[in-house]
């Protein structure tokens, strides 16, 4: 993990390929201190240490020391800190765990502070109830997102794919796929087998969500295993990226096989649109999950990561300063753009426009484009979530590298995925 204050050099970051090192913070005369953990990637942590010197410079007593880490580490040391009663003030959170982390009691309700130092007069309301647990607002959305598959548009061109990318279907995908590994030295997609929010995905166009209001699981084996039957016909035909390729659990950005050529679709979030054109030389397009005809929706508008307010925080009202700082502050918002989704303050919004690079317009058009084709924000996930992920992509594996079959490999995975949640309750 990264732990940097201001007045450390900005170097290696994220647990990724170094980013180049800035010059060292200025140093103030700082009489309070907070700390800001979050999930990261070089462009992120970039603006974010960006962000934290230009709240520093009008806030010289508050001194911010940010800790970033990639996301396949970032939540077991979550879990470390928690448990060791040592959270970072500030956190950046994610829908799938909010309920979890509220229900251990590790967050603190933001109610008391709005209008006495958080300021959401300009607020979408919207974003802000996806951030509230039993009625308490827990979790500040500092951007709304939709799961992307960022595509080379090269690599479409050459292969003659013509195929409508937000209306298209399962087929659709798979023809594209073909197209490409015929025509281009590239497979058509990275592997998506081990990729849970997918799942997900594909289970509610069977009509159903993956967990129900009591949070017992309401997907079945054979949602599962048409899931993964899917995935292994295509790498089986040779048109995703290769087992060795997939198995790969926590695959950096920069190494995902859109960013290296080796593919000419990955899965990816649309905020994470920014950060993917910047480690590119070919120009990407947006395109949506493949749809199921006569299915329900994929997909699903959602906050693309809170920040909450930890217990462990010892000065709480310069966190939230800290907080208000980045959803309201010129400076700050347009030095962190779009990279963290699509603000939901209407005047941010409107300041950004007119500045926005072609990667964040694409961000911005794909995000209109999808509307109408995605469904209601799922059910909270329950306590237990975080390792059901694991399991499905430790048992995924098996069906990856041919060790099980699609069919006994779901229903193992279903009822270990039961258990797990029996046991959290």
């Amino acid at each position: 993990m990264t732990k940097m204050s201001r007045r450390q050099a900005l170097g290696t970051i994220s647990g990724f390929a170094a980013a180049a090192a800035l010059p060292a913070m200025p140093a103030f005369a700082a009489d309070r201190t907070i700390r800001h953990f979050w999930w990261g990637n070089p462009n992120r942590d970039e603006r974010t240490f960006k962000v934290i010197e230009a709240f520093q410079k009008s806030h010289p007593e508050i001194e911010v020391s940010g800790e970033t880490i990639g996301w396949g580490d970032y939540w077991t040391k979550m879990a470390t800190q928690t448990a060791g009663k040592n959270m970072a003030d500030l956190v950046q959170m994610d829908y799938r765990y909010l309920f979890e982390y509220v229900y251990r009691g590790a967050l603190l309700p933001l109610d008391e502070y709005i209008g006495n130092g958080l300021d959401l007069s300009n607020f979408d309301k919207g974003p802000l109830s996806g951030g509230m647990v039993d009625g308490k607002l827990y979790a500040l959305n500092i951007g709304s997102n939709s799961q992307v598959i960022p595509f080379n548009k090269r690599l479409f061109e050459e292969a003659g794919v013509s195929a409508d990318v937000i209306n298209w279907t399962r087929d659709d995908f798979a023809a594209a796929c073909e197209q490409i590994t015929t025509k281009t030295g590239a497979r058509g997609a990275d592997d998506f087998s081990l990729a849970i929010e997918n799942l997900e995905g594909w289970t509610r166009q069977e009509g159903r969500d993956f967990y129900d209001a009591d949070g017992n699981i309401t997907g079945t084996v054979e949602d599962v295993a048409s899931y993964w039957q899917y995935w292994s016909d295509l790498r089986n035909a040779g048109v995703v990226a290769p087992a060795d390729k997939t198995v790969i659990l926590d695959v950096k950005m920069s190494d995902s096989g859109i960013v290296t050529g080796e593919t000419a679709m990955s899965l990816f979030w649309s905020n994470q649109l920014v950060a993917i054109q910047s480690l590119m030389t070919d120009e990407i397009g947006a395109a949506m999950v493949p749809h199921k005809p006569g299915g329900g929706f994929a997909q699903f508008i959602k906050p693309s990561m809170f920040m909450s307010l930890s217990r462990d925080t010892k000065d709480p009202e310069a966190a939230i300063a800290y907080m208000n700082n980045w959803i309201n502050d010129p400076e700050s918002t347009q030095i962190l753009g779009l990279e963290r989704g699509i603000p939901a303050n209407a005047n941010v919004r409107a300041a950004l426009a007119p500045s926005f690079t072609p990667s964040e317009k694409l961000s911005v058009d794909y995000f209109n484009a999808i509307q109408d084709k995605v469904g209601p924000l799922p059910l909270p996930q329950p306590k237990g979530a975080g390792e059901v992920r694991d399991a499905f992509m430790r048992v995924g594996t098996e069906v990856v590298l041919g060790q099980m079959s699609a069919q006994d490999a779901a229903a193992d995975f279903i009822q270990e995925a039961q258990d797990i949640i029996d046991r959290a309750r």
